[in-house]
């Protein structure tokens, strides 16, 4: 469906916005997708990113700067989600020795065990978004959206 129909727009938008307003519309669509697989799991897309981030360092701890430089919203409030998923018991924080001012996250078990049953469910969700489009159409899109978002 064209982006005037979904947003009922009676007027004629130039290229510009139309492309804007398809990445955001697109961006809500995929968002609210993927809310609805986290949601059983009571954490939200920001924590899902933290957990993801924490599990790329296999076994060794992030401090604040490495998950905050990694995420994909970076005006996330990092400390904020490592406090929410410490509450769940999803990750460790602790001083680390060698530099007091130093915070150093891991991932516990129960973390890594909530993203194993993650993973198909966000793999299918991930397929369910680019089935309609052929590999080189996909290849396309990426590399349209690298070519819009790098000036």
């Amino acid at each position: 469906m064209k982006i005037e129909d979904e947003i009922k727009s009676t007027i004629a938008l130039d290229i510009s916005k139309k492309i804007i307003l398809n990445v955001l519309y697109t961006q809500n669509v995929i968002i609210d997708n993927f809310n609805d697989i986290l949601k059983p799991y009571d954490i939200s897309g920001e924590q899902y990113n933290v957990l993801r981030i924490l599990r790329g360092q296999k076994g060794s701890p992030a401090n604040m700067f490495v998950i905050q430089e990694r995420m994909l919203a970076r005006t996330s409030n990092t400390t904020r989600l490592v406090d929410k998923l410490l509450l769940k018991n999803l990750v460790t924080r602790n001083v680390c020795p060698e530099n007091r001012r130093k915070i150093e996250v891991l991932i516990t078990q129960k973390g890594l065990d909530v993203l194993n049953e993650l993973d198909p469910k966000v793999i299918e969700h991930e397929e369910f978004f680019s089935n309609n489009l052929s590999s080189q159409e996909a290849e396309q899109l990426n590399s349209l959206l690298e070519k819009y978002r790098n000036k």
